[in-house]
């Protein structure tokens, strides 16, 4: 993703609504406050793009998050001031790098914890380690019966500090943050406590899913730190996708290019075998029509992920480089020339912004 805010901005872009994130990032974490709680905010999908940042620590949250130490890095360069956390497990072969740009990690790894202890010993620094419980997701995180064996190790390790534990939900298994689970957090922070003697302030009860629970109030008082990402960027309830009261769902827009417009059979004409990507597809039969050609393909975006803000367009399909959609039914006259707007949901917007091919431009009203 090329980072511009130039007048003029290339396309196929992303274009990025600061003052929309801003009020989603206020939104958000101050329901997540009114719980007594605070929010690492997430850019990762952007990432990390400096007018993204500044967003989420303006619009309130606490610490910024990213799965990647680079964008880490580039924080900590423009802000210094800003906790930042590593939300990836930390590689053993980057422990150096991680003590000197995140203030915290999340760990499931004894070995790791040993490594970032050693690092910290290295560089004299200190470095707060949230260390992970997998609680059904089967992502990261220690097993439960293991988890106060690894606490009680780590506790003694030097240049660390045991900040707290936490845990990550609907990512992998799509498992939902629940009363039971929850509590079940909360009750393995209280034995760590108790037999370590440790303090273990911060319990991180996980993602923007946990949003459901905090608005109905039957989230545990005791878990009180939650990464959100997702529900800012994009203004989404992630258990559903669908739209979070208060919320906007157009901070991000992705511009195209219409590079071709012709009129032209729905179905292709010929014996078919699988297409490019050995995939063999069912087309509707609706008559000649009108189709657009635009300047984005599969090499940049999940194109599943997409949806036209004219309702009247139906995207067909994409080969590697071009997307094509049935304007037939727009009110607009459409041109070669034309650009068009769509809104990317999360993994659409996760490849475009790592796509060199896709600008980005800012803009601050």
């Amino acid at each position: 993703m090329t980072i511009s805010a130039q007048s003029g901005p290339q396309s196929p872009r992303l274009e990025i609504h600061v003052e929309r994130i801003r009020e989603n990032a206020r939104v958000i974490s101050s329901l997540v406050a009114s719980h007594g709680a605070s929010t690492a905010g997430v850019g990762k999908v952007l990432r990390g793009h400096e007018f993204v940042v500044g967003a989420l620590i303006d619009g309130g949250c606490a610490q910024y998050g990213d799965s990647r130490i680079a964008n880490l890095a580039k924080v900590k360069d423009w802000r210094p001031g800003i906790e930042t956390m590593l939300l990836r497990i930390p590689e053993i072969s980057r422990c150096a790098e991680v003590v000197q740009v995140a203030d915290y990690s999340l760990n499931s790894s004894i070995d790791t914890l040993r490594a970032l202890s050693a690092a910290c010993v290295d560089l004299d620094r200190r470095h707060k380690a949230i260390i992970m419980v997998d609680l059904g997701d089967l992502r990261e995180g220690v097993w439960a019966d293991d988890l106060l064996g690894v606490v009680t190790e780590a506790k003694a390790l030097p240049g660390l500090e045991i900040a707290g534990i936490g845990a990550n939900l609907a990512c992998f298994g799509g498992v939902a943050p629940n009363p039971v689970n929850m509590g079940r957090l909360v009750e393995l922070a209280s034995e760590c406590r108790r037999e370590t003697g440790l303090d273990l302030p911060m319990i991180s009860g996980g993602n923007s899913s946990a949003l459901p629970m905090l608005a109905a109030g039957t989230m545990p008082r005791e878990v009180n730190h939650f990464r959100m990402g997702e529900s800012i960027i994009l203004g989404r309830n992630v258990y559903d996708r669908t739209p979070w009261p208060g919320t906007r769902q157009d901070a991000i827009r992705l511009v195209v290019e219409i590079v071709e417009l012709e009129r032209k059979p729905s179905v292709p004409i010929g014996h078919r075998g699988q297409d490019a990507f050995g995939e063999s597809r069912e087309f509707v039969d609706r008559g000649v029509r009108r189709r657009a050609i635009v300047n984005l393909g599969r090499q940049d975006a999940v194109v599943s992920g997409l949806v036209p803000d004219d309702a009247a367009m139906i995207i067909l399909g994409a080969s590697s480089d071009h997307l094509i959609i049935d304007v037939d039914d727009c009110e607009r006259d459409w041109h070669v020339g034309d650009e068009i707007s769509l809104s990317p949901d999360y993994g659409a917007l996760l490849a475009l912004a790592t796509s060199p091919y896709v600008g980005a431009h800012v803009v601050q009203h």
